[in-house]
Order: C-alpha cells, then sequence, then structure tokens
C-alpha cells in the first residue's frame, strides 16, 4: 500500500508555466494511493487542460462556482470536507495576493477561503514579481495566517531569467506534502546527523572507501524533518538528493566529517552518527598519482577520530544515536557499542540485510534492552526508529 493510501488530497492549479509540474504531482499522488481532486483556475486551464487532469487523477476536475455535477452546487465547500491536505501548485503572484486578502471570485479561491484541512501553497513567478515588497508582505501574511509556503527554488525561469521565484519539483512538493501530514514527534528538536562513506585520499585519484550509499541516512534525515524537527545533514561522497526541508553540508574525508561535526554541534538537541566513517586514512597522501611499477605498494594506516565516542564523551553532549553495521554477532557487538560508547541508541543491522539496497532490517538497542523493527523500505524503517527516539527523548525530558 502506498503511503497516501486512504488519503484525499484538493490540488489547487493557477495559471503559470509550471502547471505542467502539477500533472506530475497528480501522478505521483495517485500512485502512492492518494484521491486527488483537482480544482483548476480558468487561467491554469490555459496551461493544462482538464482533460489531462482527469486522465492522471481518475476523478472529475472541479473548474466553475456554478458547477452543477454536486447536488447542492456547494462545490466550493464541500470539495475539502474530508479532505487530508490541500495544495495549490502552481501558485501565481496574483493568486497568493488573493489568498493573503481573503478574496474569493472563483472556485479556486473560494475553496481556500472555505477550507476544512491544512493548506500549502507553491509560489511560481518571475525572480522580480517575488521579489516585490507586496508579493513579500502576501507571503509574510499567509506564513502569520498558517498556510504553509513550499519554496520556491532560485534557477533558470521560463522568460530566460536567473533567479528566486522557480517552483519546486514535483518530487519535493509531493515530499513536502508526505512530511506534513507526518506526526511531529520532534517539533522544537535540533538534529545534527551524519550520512554515507568517507573517502580517505592515497593520492589525487584513489583512496580507501566504503560501500556505504547513504541512503538509510539519508532517509533517516528525512524523517526527522517530517517530524518536526530542524535538520543538519553533513553527508560524505555520495550523489543522494538532499531531502525537502534538510540542510546539506558536504564533506569527504573522516577530519573534514569531525570538523564539521564540531564546528555545528554545540544548538543540536540530537547527534545521530549514521555515516560508514573510515576507521582508519594513509599515513600521509602523496601530492602527485602514484606511477605503477613492478615493486609492492606499501600503506602506512592511522587511525581516524571516532566521532560519535567523542560526541557522546563531552560533558553536556546531546542525545546520541550510533549506528552498528555488523556482518555477524549483531546484538553482542551493538549492544557491547552502545555500553562502551555511553550511547542512549543504537540501531543495529546486518550488512546482507541493508547496505546499498532499498530495504533495511534493523534492531533498536536501548537500556530496556532489544526492539525490533519489521523489515521495510528505508524510509519506513526511518520513520520507526523516530518514533522510537522520540519516545526515549520523551521518557528522558519526564525523569
Amino acid at each position: 500500500m502506498g503511503m497516501f493510501s486512504g488519503k484525499r488530497i484538493v490540488l489547487g492549479v493557477t495559471g503559470g508555466v509550471a502547471a505542467y509540474k502539477a500533472a506530475e504531482l497528480t501522478r505521483l499522488l495517485v500512485k502512492a494511493g492518494a484521491q486527488v481532486d483537482v480544482a483548476l483556475s480558468e487561467a491554469g486551464a490555459r496551461f493544462v487542460g482538464a482533460q489531462t487532469f482527469q486522465a492522471l487523477s481518475g476523478r472529475p476536475v472541479w473548474q466553475s462556482l456554478w458547477d452543477e455535477r454536486m447536488g447542492n452546487a456547494m462545490a466550493h465547500i464541500d470539495l475539502t470536507r474530508g479532505a487530508d491536505a490541500m495544495v495549490v501548485a502552481p501558485a501565481t503572484a496574483d493568486f497568493l495576493s488573493k489568498l493573503a486578502n481573503g478574496a474569493a471570485d472563483d472556485l479556486l479561491s473560494t475553496l481556500c477561503l472555505a477550507r476544512d484541512c491544512p493548506l500549502l501553497v507553491a509560489p511560481a513567478m518571475n525572480r522580480q514579481m517575488w521579489d516585490n515588497p507586496a508579493t513579500r508582505r502576501n507571503v509574510a501574511q499567509l506564513r502569520e495566517d498558517g498556510i504553509a509556503i513550499l519554496g520556491p527554488a532560485s534557477g533558470e525561469q521560463a522568460c530566460g531569467e536567473v533567479g528566486e521565484g522557480r517552483m519546486l519539483e514535483a518530487t519535493e512538493i509531493f515530499e513536502a506534502l508526505t512530511a506534513s501530514l507526518q506526526p511531529k514527534l520532534l517539533a522544537g528538536k535540533k538534529v545534527l546527523l551524519t550520512a554515507g562513506p568517507t573517502f580517505e585520499a592515497i593520492d589525487p585519484v584513489r583512496g580507501i572507501t566504503n560501500l556505504s550509499s547513504g541512503k538509510m541516512g539519508f532517509a533517516l534525515a528525512r524523517a526527522c524533518a517530517e517530524a518536526g524537527a530542524e535538520v543538519l545533514l553533513v553527508a560524505g561522497p555520495t550523489e543522494l538528493p538532499t531531502p525537502y526541508g534538510v540542510s546539506r553540508l558536504n564533506v569527504r574525508s573522516a577530519l573534514e566529517m569531525h570538523q564539521a561535526v564540531f564546528q555545528h554541534l554545540l544548538p543540536q538537541n540530537v547527534f545521530i552518527g549514521v555515516a560508514a566513517v573510515a576507521d582508519y586514512r594513509p599515513a600521509t597522501s602523496s601530492e602527485h598519482k602514484i606511477k605503477k611499477s613492478g615493486d609492492n605498494l606499501g600503506l602506512t594506516l592511522t587511525p581516524n577520530p571516532d566521532i560519535l565516542a567523542e560526541v557522546a564523551a563531552l560533558p553536556k553532549a546531546p542525545f546520541c544515536v550510533g549506528f552498528a553495521a555488523e556482518s555477524r554477532n549483531l546484538a553482542e557487538y551493538a549492544e557491547g557499542k552502545r555500553v562502551a560508547k555511553k550511547l542512549q541508541l543504537v540501531v543495529g543491522n546486518l550488512v546482507q540485510d541493508g547496505l546499498g539496497g532499498e530495504r533495511n532490517a534493523v534492531t533498536l538497542f536501548d537500556a530496556a534492552g532489544a526492539h525490533a523493527l519489521p523489515e521495510a523500505d528505508k524510509l519506513t524503517v526511518a520513520r520507526g526508529i523516530v518514533a522510537h527516539l522520540a519516545g526515549l527523548l520523551s521518557s528522558q525530558g519526564n525523569s
């Protein structure tokens, strides 16, 4: 079953060239199990027609205040009743102005005013329109009114100019909408998290690394952000996209990761060490490429700092979560790591159960014992870890 199974989403589409992304968003939501009701403005229909949204959603598309298909002639009220969320994408400068001032002169604006569910809007406009003081005032008012503003992004625009105002991609809006429906178990918390491998240079083109994909760490960063935390992700070398709502710092080596963690550790409530940090690095790294010869090549390795152990040993350490990826004796090694490093929680898994793949099976080790989570995709597993972590934080706060 999809993550939106049983959910009903009202999607509003206004008149911007980014309306084509709303078609992709509709497809993503339906694929995830959502029932999508599309409300299309008159201008929006000039960019993507009702037939497209009807084909993608499998549902009637709504365009007029005077639509007679609803028996009581109150589509402007009834469409949001029972909906889990409403999202407007794209939301033009004109529509943001309407929304900020309570205007209700067509079906979509009336739906927003009469809604009975959370509202998210994804602005899309020229960079100068976005920077205009009137638009900024309208956006500030919408935020004050409790409406979630998604983006905008910065980049090349349809007009040929480059700057802020570009609508988020459909996948980013999908992630934001997913996050909005998750319980805010970590609201008000700051989380610092490491993920991915490290690369320890031998020379400019060679190095020591490992098979970590970073997928579990990135999924956990996303799950923490979904749960309402302010998340800073320190990422080793990986091409994975940054989860929506997560701040990211890219590093390469274990020493760089160590420096980044301790530069940003002070305000954090939680530190989660998911990264597969190399235990050793070459004692020296050649400035130039080492040429091949018939002789043996010897490397002297020196230990890297144990980032997690150093953080946990601080006098005022944050709540520390470690990961133990083992090939055997999981319970023995994971619990041993938790005790030795004085960690509140260790997430253990066998490498054959999840390294580099899309799914994982983990066991959580804390002072109360071992707690196995069902095997699932990594985002589902990450949400399970966050739920357990939130419970431990709550208990700690009440003790």
